[in-house]
């Protein structure tokens, strides 16, 4: 028999809304396993290798941008980080998101969860079952945190196939297209940094 029966009772629903205070105060191993979603608990599937490779590689790319732009305008302190808790609003109920790839602005460790009105890139790479969230739920919710540019990264052939680049509008709280980076098309592009897109090494993916 399935254990979702040994689980599947009363007392093991969610008693109430977990707000940020919460949310700060219950087990890491625990927070790694959820997202927060309007003050309720959903479970976060584990991403597979292709989709941690395609990630990481990613970040890196991001990350000699950031450290490239700050290097030329000397304006502020930015970084990358990947599959970290972002609070996207607290009220009325929590919502936090844990994107796969994040550029923002720079923050002491023990803020967590960061704001989202810190991050200027959200990354959310598609993982078969994915789709729905990462394309209508999550795209959503960015969009209401303000964060200006969300992209989502396509993988085919163990490789990245293409990265759908979206900005946001905020009269209406909604992203636009921006572009769409694909292997043969643009290599350098802004946004909001420079950025040199690497095809390449965006290859690959599992060995």
């Amino acid at each position: 028999m399935s254990a979702i029966f040994d689980w599947a009772k009363f007392e093991n629903l969610q008693p109430e809304p977990i707000t940020l205070d919460i949310w700060r105060e219950l087990p890491e191993d625990f927070c790694r396993q959820v997202e927060l979603v309007n003050g309720e608990a959903v479970r976060a599937e584990s991403p597979n290798r292709q989709h941690q490779k395609a990630a990481r590689r990613l970040a890196e790319l991001l990350e000699t941008g950031a450290e490239q732009h700050m290097d030329r305008y000397q304006d502020g302190c930015l970084d990358v980080d990947i599959d970290f808790d972002v609070v996207l609003w607290e009220l009325p109920k929590a919502t936090v998101r844990r994107p796969d790839v994040a550029l923002y602005e720079c923050a002491p460790d023990e803020l967590r969860p960061l704001p989202g009105s810190m991050v200027l890139i959200a990354v959310e790479v598609v993982s078969p079952g994915s789709e729905k969230i990462d394309i209508a739920q999550k795209k959503a919710d960015y969009a209401l945190a303000g964060i200006p540019w969300y992209w989502i990264v396509w993988i085919a052939d163990n490789r990245v196939d293409s990265i759908e680049v979206f900005v946001l509008d905020h009269a209406l709280t909604q992203y636009r297209p921006h572009i769409v980076l694909e292997p043969g098309g643009a290599e350098i592009v802004d946004m909001p940094v420079r950025l040199k897109v690497d095809w390449d090494r965006l290859s690959g993916l599992v060995r």
